[in-house]
């Protein structure tokens, strides 16, 4: 089996999906319009894409699952910074003095999301 997509519950499919898009670079789907009860964002084959599907209910308790991202443009603390411009918030912050560790944000619907060292950090 080939994982395709990755959904995300929200009120706003076009709004969350216009982040993601911003966050991660990757185009809303040409077929999808503000008001569409679902909305693509098309990842780079093969990773898989995210689908946003509007549902009535709210977000309750702590996601049971989210995601790791790690940068490939900037350094990890530079990719935090500019997640944060973008509407982001500070959830919990597990950088050391070392320069190890990473920091988990919230995205405009507190879905927990965590940005980790860039592969230049790691020594790759």
């Amino acid at each position: 089996m080939i994982l395709r997509h990755v959904s995300i519950d929200c009120a706003d499919p076009y709004g969350l999906a216009t982040f993601w898009s911003k966050v991660t670079g990757w185009p809303i789907s040409g077929e999808d319009r503000p008001g569409d009860p679902e909305v693509l964002l098309e990842a780079p084959s093969p990773v898989p894409g995210l689908l946003f599907l509007r549902v009535p209910e709210g977000k309750g308790v702590k996601n049971r699952i989210h995601f790791d991202w790690m940068p490939t443009e900037r350094l990890r603390d530079e990719e935090v910074e500019r997640i944060l411009g973008l509407g982001a918030t500070l959830h919990e912050d597990h950088r050391t003095a070392d320069g190890l560790g990473w920091v988990t944000l919230l995205d405009p619907i507190s879905n927990e999301f965590c940005v980790e060292r860039s592969s230049t950090e790691r020594g790759g």
